[in-house]
């Protein structure tokens, strides 16, 4: 891959809206849990993020970061988009990152029922009172054992939940994010709305899936209208953190129903389908559920599950399956993947070593030592 005619095709660039990326490798957003007690980002945090741009990425988006003071906190650790002080810690953060030249973008993300560390000390809440399946992650600080029932949400909460994205937006934009990601994957909030076994509500919210992804769709309109012109995408997910089975029940035509739910988004993340993504996401038909969300929803897509196995990277792309590659553990273990493709380099492969006993950049550091 040193020639332009092996060059890969993940190096070429792309222009995701408004932002010019000098090309398509982007790093996923992977819960660090290491912000100050009050969710301050830290020096740390800059220069984590910093080593990503200087590597050569083309996107960073960043960890899930809780948009209010209540009930959407995930993790102790978890950094938030809150207060003046957070403001001017990711301030930081995006600085270190813009001197590389690269851009970076905001997820906000609410927990709902799977909340394990909130320093708010609020009870949690979901869209029905049904304990969510699984265990707590040990990694991530949770005690163990399974989640309580949430406290099912009043149309009160939603408004609520709502208005803490948009204002966490205001700040993403103040803190001079390029874009804002709205978290609907994994079993957090906006995903459990879109669940049929965690969301039994009878209201506009509840019933046909047209219903379920409601909250999502009011949540991307009220960003968009906080930060103007910035890139504003979403994540989405079938399998989550806690449930690695589950799969939308009417399969293609659900997807379909989400998908043309969200043109208003700037781009869609379909996330976390397995190692073996080409497989993996397959519809019955054939096609993949990547391919799919970009037929309906005429945006650029951004596929996340494996794309350290650069063949299948490369087969993504070429195959018209996604726009955009996000690495999660194939990044932690390999922070300058493109400079290494583009060098015909080979690349590290993943510990996780690397995020035990806590999947934190304490961790990380102690494991680089070892090496």
């Amino acid at each position: 891959m040193t020639t332009t005619d092996l060059a890969h095709p993940a190096l070429a660039p792309f222009e995701l809206g408004t932002l010019r990326l000098r090309n398509r490798f982007t790093v996923a957003p992977m819960t660090r849990i290491s912000a100050a007690p009050d969710g301050t980002p830290t020096d740390r945090m800059a220069e984590y993020y910093r080593e990503y741009a200087a590597g050569g990425f083309g996107l960073i988006t960043t960890e899930g970061i809780y948009p209010d003071a209540t009930h959407s906190q995930g993790y102790y650790g978890q950094p938030g988009l809150v207060t003046a002080a957070h403001v001017a810690g990711w301030r930081a953060v995006v600085d270190a990152v813009h001197a590389e030249g690269v851009p970076i973008v905001a997820q906000l993300m609410h927990a709902g029922a799977i909340s394990q560390g909130n320093s708010y000390g609020a009870e949690t809440i979901g869209p029905s009172a049904v304990a969510p399946p699984g265990q707590m992650m040990a990694d991530y600080g949770g005690v163990g054992g399974p989640w309580s029932a949430p406290r099912e949400m009043t149309l009160r909460d939603i408004d609520e939940v709502v208005a803490g994205f948009a204002a966490a937006a205001a700040n993403a934009r103040a803190a001079g994010f390029d874009g804002v990601e709205i978290h609907g994957a994994n079993g957090y909030l906006l995903d459990q709305f879109l669940t049929d076994y965690t969301n039994q509500r009878t209201d506009e919210y509840g019933g046909p899936v047209a219903n379920r992804i409601r909250l999502t769709v009011r949540v991307l309109q009220a960003v968009r209208a906080a930060v103007g012109d910035l890139p504003v995408g979403v994540r989405l997910s079938q399998t989550k953190v806690n449930d690695f089975t589950y799969r939308w029940p009417g399969a293609d035509a659900d997807a379909r129903v989400i998908f043309g739910a969200l043109t208003d988004a700037s781009y869609l993340h379909i996330a976390s389908e397995g190692r073996n993504f080409l497989e993996t996401a397959r519809l019955a038909d054939g096609s993949t559920i990547t391919q799919l969300a970009r037929e309906v929803s005429g945006r650029p897509v951004i596929a996340n599950g494996g794309m350290h196995a650069l063949p299948q990277a490369a087969d993504v792309l070429t195959g018209g399956h996604a726009d955009l590659l996000s690495l999660g553990t194939g990044a932690l273990a390999n922070p300058d993947l493109p400079r290494r493709v583009e060098a015909g380099q080979p690349l590290d492969p993943f510990d996780r070593e690397m995020l035990h006993p806590m999947a934190n950049l304490d961790t990380a550091a102690a494991w680089r030592a070892r090496r």
